[in-house]
């Protein structure tokens, strides 16, 4: 099927995404060279602050949480791509406010490739205090004891929104990396999807779905999770995908939790409110409370249908930092 997107020259994508996110946002954002979307506060930001990076395509992730109390500078690769080590170096000297700086990293191989070279020739400079965090919460293709295995999926987002309050409280580096590392290390996710994306560069499809199959454990980019089955009704996945997560986590009775659902472009807000009610009914049978919640679209793959469940333990510190103001063109509190 032929692929049907509003773009110009597929070279350009980013580029022209960038420029018109930076233009619909330019109260809160300026795009800089080497496609830096950067806090337009970040001047004043007497505190730690927050860098992150990741390919273009999964909007509104990841720049649109860069304002006050979330991401400082998004290091912007092409579509699906990681960005070049050079440019998260030269992010991360612009975000150096004395204070130290925070770098979040997804756990995909090109992204912690040019994480682990960032880090290194920051590290060789020895003119800045960095702290890199890794999420790595999709419990699909790896146990937690091997979780430096797992795929970073939706859990960067409230990753960025817990660091982000504490940086903003004062907090000094080695306290916002705790409380967001101990928020990183309680989370898990997991994915469904129904029908895949097309890339829009390329018009290839990714993750080639039956007619009436759905896949539990999809990637970020369409990788395969060995979750492969016939499409279940909106209640059964959400019971099957709870459990798994609350298991993951051994999360028991009594305990809160965070819930999110994230829409990964192409399915409904009827959708994903149903499969929500289902969930919250569902944990109330078991005595868990959902304390944090968030149900929309977080981190997309183009037109891919599906959501990403994602469920954290919580506590009174992180709720504190989770319901903390923020001000980003994606996360308003």
């Amino acid at each position: 099927m032929k692929m049907k997107k509003f773009i110009n020259d597929p070279a350009n994508l980013t580029k022209e995404l960038l420029e018109g996110f930076a233009t619909a946002n330019q109260e809160l954002v300026e795009l800089k060279p080497n496609n830096l979307v950067v806090n337009k506060k970040l001047a004043s930001a007497d505190r730690v602050t927050i860098v992150t990076l990741g390919g273009a395509g999964h909007e509104p992730a990841l720049s649109g949480f860069v304002g006050e109390g979330m991401v400082d500078v998004s290091v912007v690769g092409d579509i699906f791509a990681a960005p070049g080590p050079q440019a998260c170096v030269e992010a991360i000297k612009l975000a150096d406010k004395g204070k130290g700086v925070l770098f979040v990293v997804l756990n995909h191989a090109g992204d912690m490739l040019t994480g682990n070279l960032t880090m290194k020739s920051i590290d060789k400079e020895k003119k800045h205090q960095v702290i890199k965090l890794v999420t790595q919460e999709d419990v699909s293709n790896a146990p937690r004891e091997n979780s430096d295995d797992r795929r970073g999926l939706v859990g960067c987002i409230p990753t960025y929104k817990i660091a982000g309050a504490a940086a903003a409280s004062g907090k000094s580096l080695d306290e916002v990396a705790r409380i967001a590392k101990k928020f990183a290390d309680n989370m898990a996710t997991l994915a469904v999807a129904v029908r895949g994306a097309t890339h829009p560069a390329t018009g290839g499809v990714i993750a080639d779905l039956g007619e009436d199959e759905m896949e539990i454990g999809m990637g970020q980019h369409g990788e395969g999770g060995g979750g492969r089955q016939t499409m279940k009704s909106a209640d059964e996945t959400a019971v099957i995908m709870v459990e798994a997560l609350l298991k993951d986590l051994s999360i028991k009775s009594g305990e809160k939790i965070m819930l999110v659902l994230n829409g990964t472009g192409a399915t409904t807000l009827m959708e994903l409110f149903i499969i929500y009610r289902k969930c919250v009914e569902y944990l109330k049978t078991k005595n868990i409370e959902v304390v944090a919640n968030y149900v929309g679209e977080l981190l997309t793959v183009q037109e891919q249908a599906g959501f990403q469940m994602f469920v954290a333990r919580m506590d009174d510190e992180l709720l504190g930092y989770w319901n903390a103001p923020c001000y980003t063109p994606y996360m308003k509190k």
